[in-house]
């Protein structure tokens, strides 16, 4: 199997097996409570994703109790009572992890899909996608480290779609300053906490010069607050080109909700396939952990080959939220020392050692 189509599927059942060795050789740390987290399977390898989590979980002793609820669309497990159980769920947690909600392409009556209704009833406004290589996988590009930053409430995803004359189907794309603003300071403000030294915000006013421009123009004006930060934009295509190219000229990329589904993908690409990136999104409230390219894999069901690595690493992500910054290290560092060492090698599970903290 090439390395890259490797880094997106591998023996789950091996790799997760080989991190509870890992982590239950480190002495265990005690922490003062016990957190609930609302846990969304979804379709998928999802399911079998959330089992390699919930392994490592009780391996590692882990101070989290899960809240688990079955929602999807393909296979009847959707309704507005779930996803209201869903959502006062997720509302009293306050944190969630979830697989990809796999979204029909055929047109039943409801245009907003149960991952845009989510989103939209927790106002989970920023998705955030940390684009970072990992040494064992063998990649064109390496020692890449950028952060994919996604308005994800409104712009081309706003569900508002109709037929004005039979075979004329209008499909509007909302932008607003409050929103694009809101987005840019979040950005802004994740460069400065994480000391990165430039943001570059992804457009395409050149064509859509009230709406992409209405963006630009939020991003430019937020840019003024932070004079410490370098800003840049780009056009969404040249983006994309420039990502394969050269991706180490970005450090935190900023952009309206299509652009960031599509560069999310691309960017993951880049350093292994969708089975390694984590990723989260975020509210003023709320937080809600994914992996960075949202894939249900349906093609993979059953036969123990899609990469857990993507969810793992999403849930160590989730436990430092959470201040559970031991077991967070514990997660993260299990898996990548894991990788790194490529034990991984056949369903024989060759280990020569354990992970030392």
């Amino acid at each position: 199997m090439p390395p890259r189509v490797a880094a997106q599927f591998a023996h789950a059942k091996n790799l997760y097996c080989l991190l509870i060795i890992s982590v239950m050789s480190s002495p265990p740390a005690r922490a003062d409570s016990t957190f609930k987290v609302t846990m969304v399977p979804g379709d998928g390898v999802g399911p079998e994703l959330m089992t390699a989590v919930k392994e490592v979980f009780k391996a590692a002793d882990v101070p989290v109790e899960f809240e688990e609820f079955h929602l999807s669309e393909v296979q009847n497990m959707a309704s507005e009572e779930k996803l209201e159980e869903v959502l006062s769920s997720m509302k009293n947690n306050r944190v969630a992890i979830k697989g990809k909600i796999h979204t029909p392409m055929e047109y039943k009556g409801e245009l907003a899909s149960y991952e845009m209704r989510l989103r939209r009833k927790l106002d989970l406004f920023a998705n955030v996608v940390h684009v970072n290589s990992l040494p064992g996988y063998s990649t064109r590009h390496n020692n890449l480290d950028l952060v994919i930053i996604r308005e994800q409430t409104e712009g081309e995803y706003s569900s508002l779609e109709h037929e004005s004359v039979s075979g004329v189907v209008e499909c509007l794309k909302i932008i607003t300053r409050e929103k694009s603003r809101r987005i840019a300071k979040f950005a802004f403000d994740y460069a400065t906490k994480k000391g990165r030294s430039k943001v570059t915000a992804v457009h395409k006013a050149n064509i859509m010069k009230l709406g992409d421009g209405l963006f630009l123009q939020s991003c430019a004006e937020v840019a003024e607050l932070y004079p410490k930060i370098k800003y840049e934009n780009i056009i969404i295509d040249n983006c994309c080109m420039q990502l394969v190219q050269n991706p180490y000229q970005f450090d935190v990329l900023v952009m309206p909700n299509l652009y960031g589904n599509i560069i999310d993908n691309l960017a993951a690409g880049l350093v292994g396939g969708a089975g390694v990136v984590p990723g989260e999104s975020y509210s003023a409230e709320y937080a809600v952990f994914e992996t960075g390219a949202r894939h249900p894999f349906a093609q993979a069901v059953g036969r123990n080959i899609a990469n857990p690595t993507a969810m793992l690493l999403t849930a160590a992500n989730m436990l430092r939220h959470l201040n559970l910054e031991y077991h967070s290290n514990m997660v993260s560092e299990a898996v990548k020392k894991v990788i790194k060492q490529g034990k991984v090698r056949d369903d024989r599970f060759i280990i020569d050692g354990r992970l030392s903290m």
